[in-house]
């Protein structure tokens, strides 16, 4: 339900609000005045039966009055009768010719989350079917952007196997989602108000987008842009409506000169739609091109309607013998579809003097415009429901690709945000060398190719063709590109890979295969560490004296206990004495000598001492002392960054950068989180002259003297290598990672100056991870 409970409900109550058109369902974004009328049953058993005569009237009415008694006395903000709600979201069901289940639901969507009916009171009275599809729409409910972002993610998790199984709750979840954005403006809390919007915009909009319903897209986009972009929103519109001001002939005589020529070419039956770019579309496309207002040419577009394919390429070719076409503007989308069914030919052109205005044309037929218009939902009637509902989610490949996501994604969260790559980008098509088209977000490179194709290919890919030349993994693909993938027996996928993927899955198998081999090898370390803490205490440490100690220290098997002791999340000494609880009674204190103890807290609530992590110890303030300090390898923290200590039990305390990347995945346990800062009122030679590993990343020509050049540039600022790795090397430049001796973080910045300037180095940068 999400913002419906707490928002009024005044759009689409009334028949007449919601007119559908014979093409496809009502989409305009304005609200009707409030009104305490509600659709009658009787009135939307009809609106449903008008399309479906097969339709069971009695189990409508039943839904009706189920939902009616359930929310009962129930109100949403602004007082209305909470009933306005479900009653809404079934019209606009109704709107788009759904079956009777997915009415029914639109009436149920709440009542389990908000009632006391229960989903088996539900299946008594109207079978599994509807049960199975109103369950799946309440696990849906709650996906608001909280600050609990792991929360968010694990209830969209449920949002992805909901609708794998059956695509109907997402199309009755658009349409809950609709009527909530169209009634969002009587939120008082705006910082609410945008929380919703940024979800909408983020989720469903763009899930809209890939089950081809570009009319609930649009208008969801729309109704998002006002609350995010109040600002933009306002000024787009008022230079929309300036256009219409000045150009009110200009549509209809555009329309009628599209008819002729169309005619004069042998296309009789044809219908011509002119229409405007919605606010959020204009914004979008100046954002992505950098570019003006007055520098868009598809402002005004116009769709030509015919009935066949090949009526199509005839009015294309009467359209571009007529005006002056647009270069780089024509896009056939009938021979290559979109992913979701999506087919018109697209072109752009200029009108004849004195308008000299540039326009967009779209030629389709009638079906594919209802397809374009409504997506699932267009075909819904003509064909069995099982039927339907397999050959939908089979067309629709990026629902099993969100499957296979979910299935290597390590965390929610991380799935979250591979999921939001999968759904946000334009398209580019490119073949396999057997002629398979293979569709790809914009940007994508040859690896996010070969997991198109297959998981196993990305998994062993060692380079690709690209129209018969060998290129970098890295080369962003082109239209009509012909890839062919060359794998290796044994191949894995390189860390290195996802610096530069752009797919959700090709990140998630990446980020999968990462996960497992550090855990492989934090399952050896582990084992050697305890192996060694037995042997000291001159005890049995095999996975037998282990096994009853695994329920003490919270692990579930064996392999989960190494990896815990590797990370540091569980000490050796604390393993010894759970396999043996008569070590702990027995273990000796710590001998005190005199005047040992832990020294005073200051006023403010610090304590600055020393500590064991280094020749001397770096003066950290915070720190208890005795206590054993490491600086984290992913950031690597220098004097002058902002710090913070994270705890590890039998490992002391990392120390990471505030900012780094590592710090999310502490994020559960809040508690081991230390409030840290360098004690800088210590000058470097107080500090006993201990350095610190700076880490760079450079990208310089592939030239003979190269390292020289780069040790000497260290050295001539102070500094000395640490590490020097090659990451990548290509024939005319290689980019290297460096690890860099200095006193801290201004030190680095002197050094990383001095290469700079020098020659053969074309980019600097400081680097973490």
């Amino acid at each position: 339900m999400g913002a419906g409970r707490r928002v009024t409900a005044h759009a689409v109550l009334r028949l007449p609000d919601l007119v559908r058109a014979p093409d496809g369902p009502a989409t305009a974004v304005t609200l009707a005045e409030p009104t305490p009328e509600t659709i009658r049953p009787c009135e939307l058993t009809e609106k449903v039966l008008a399309y479906d005569p097969r339709a069971d009237r009695a189990l409508l009415d039943d839904a009706y009055a189920l939902a009616m008694q359930a929310h009962g006395a129930q109100r949403r903000d602004n007082g209305d009768p909470y009933i306005t709600h479900p009653i809404a979201v079934a019209d606009i069901l109704a709107g788009y010719r759904l079956d009777t289940g997915s009415i029914i639901t639109g009436l149920l969507h709440d009542v389990i989350e908000d009632t006391p009916v229960t989903l088996a009171q539900i299946e008594q009275r109207f079978g599994p079917d509807v049960a199975g599809l109103v369950d799946g729409v309440t696990k849906l409910t709650r996906l608001e952007l909280q600050s609990d972002r792991t929360k968010q993610a694990e209830n969209f998790r449920k949002l992805v196997l909901a609708l794998s199984k059956d695509i109907r709750v997402l199309l009755v979840k658009l349409a809950d989602r609709l009527h909530n954005m169209r009634t969002l403006h009587f939120v008082t809390d705006q910082g609410r108000r945008q929380r919703i919007a940024r979800e909408t915009m983020e989720i469903y909009a763009p899930l809209a987008g890939r089950i081809g319903m570009d009319a609930i897209k649009g208008e969801l986009q729309s109704l998002s842009f006002a609350q995010l972009e109040p600002e933009a929103f306002d000024t787009i519109q008022a230079r929309l409506n300036f256009l219409r001001g000045q150009g009110a002939d200009i549509i209809e005589e555009v329309r009628q000169e599209l008819m002729r020529v169309c005619r004069a070419a042998g296309v009789s039956e044809i219908e011509v739609l002119g229409r405007e770019k919605s606010p959020y579309s204009i914004w979008e496309k100046m954002q992505h091109r950098n570019v003006a207002y007055e520098q868009l040419s598809d402002i005004m577009a116009f769709r030509v309607l015919v009935p066949t394919r090949d009526d199509c390429y005839m009015a294309l070719g009467a359209v571009h013998s007529s005006f002056p076409v647009i270069a780089g503007r024509f896009k056939d989308y009938i021979s290559t579809p979109k992913a979701n069914g999506y087919q018109s030919i697209h072109t752009g052109v200029t009108l004849r003097e004195p308008r000299n205005q540039k326009i967009e044309v779209q030629i389709r037929t009638f079906a594919m415009h209802d397809v374009a218009e409504n997506g699932v939902a267009a075909h819904w009637l003509y064909k069995d429901h099982d039927a339907t509902v397999a050959a939908d989610l089979q067309r629709f490949r990026w629902v099993q690709d969100l499957l296979e996501i979910l299935e290597n994604s390590q965390a929610a969260d991380e799935f979250l945000e591979n999921t939001k790559l999968e759904l946000y980008h334009d398209q580019v098509f490119c073949f396999t060398p057997k002629g398979e088209l293979i569709q790809l977000p914009r940007g994508a490179t040859s690896v996010d190719f070969a997991y198109a194709v297959h998981s196993q290919v990305g998994d062993t890919c060692v380079g690709a063709k690209i129209n018969g030349r060998l290129m970098p993994l890295r080369y962003e693909l082109q239209n009509g590109d012909q890839v062919e993938i060359m794998t290796a027996r044994g191949g894995t996928p390189s860390p290195q890979w996802e610096r530069f993927v752009v797919t959700g899955k090709a990140r998630a198998r990446i980020r999968r295969f990462v996960a497992q081999q550090q855990r492989t090898i934090n399952r050896e370390q582990g084992r050697a560490v305890l192996a060694k803490a037995f042997r000291q205490e001159g005890l049995d440490g095999s996975e037998r004296a282990l096994d009853p100690a695994l329920k003490t220290l919270k692990c579930l098997t064996i392999d989960d206990l190494y990896v815990a002791v590797a990370s540091g999340h569980i000490g050796p000494k604390d393993v010894v004495h759970a396999a043996y609880p008569e070590m702990r009674e027995t273990a000796r204190a710590p001998r005190m000598l005199p005047g040992m103890g832990l020294p005073a807290r200051p006023a403010g609530g610090r304590v600055s001492t020393k500590f064991d992590g280094g020749p001397t110890g770096a003066p950290i303030r915070g720190i208890i002392s005795g206590m054993v300090v490491s600086y984290a390898g992913c950031c690597h923290p220098l004097p002058g960054d902002p710090i913070v200590g994270i705890v590890a039990t039998g490992r002391g305390v990392t120390i990471h950068t505030r900012d780094c990347a590592q710090l999310q995945s502490f994020a559960a346990t809040p508690e081991r989180f230390l409030d840290v800062e360098w004690d800088e009122t210590l000058s470097p030679q107080a500090r006993g002259g201990q350095a610190y590993a700076g880490r760079v990343s450079l990208i310089a020509s592939n030239e003979r003297d190269l390292l020289p050049n780069i040790s000497n540039a260290v050295t001539k600022h102070d500094g000395s290598v640490l590490n020097l790795r090659v990451v990548s090397r290509q024939q005319d430049f290689c980019e290297i990672l460096l690890d860099v001796e200095v006193r801290d973080l201004r030190h680095l910045s002197t050094v990383i100056a001095g290469l700079r300037a020098t020659g053969g180095i074309t980019q600097v940068e400081r680097a973490k991870g």
